[in-house]
């Protein structure tokens, strides 16, 4: 039941999901994130860690740097029926659609300046 319950919590936001489904096959800084939604960092650190706190997303560590992706080994039915439900259901929309996009020249973009940038805003 907790785990459901976690999982319907951080999939009840647009911001989370539009971040969830930016990270489709890759793993990302979270500096590239920020950049994509153009949200405040401290605002993306609080969606991913309620996205990681229900397992949706894992995160590590690399310096400064943070990094996440989708679950590499999930072993909750919970979790992986979620991640499923949400790819399947936003497969074709416009505004994922256009994260993609939008992503896409992100990850173009040196993620040193992106960090560099967003610490001082």
């Amino acid at each position: 039941m907790i785990a459901f319950m976690e999982a319907a919590k951080a999939l009840a936001d647009e911001t989370r999901v539009r971040l969830l489904m930016a990270l489709e096959g890759r793993e990302v800084c979270v500096c590239q994130l920020i950049e994509m939604v153009g949200l405040a960092p401290s605002t993306v650190s609080k969606h991913m860690s309620i996205l990681r706190h229900a397992r949706l997303v894992e995160s590590r560590k690399e310096g400064r740097w943070i990094f996440y992706r989708h679950p590499q080994n999930c072993d909750s039915p919970i979790v992986a029926q979620a991640l499923d439900w949400a790819r399947r259901c936003l497969a074709d929309d416009t505004k994922v659609r256009q994260d993609r996009e939008r992503m896409a020249q992100v990850l173009e973009m040196d993620p040193e300046a992106l960090c560099r940038k967003q610490c001082c805003r």
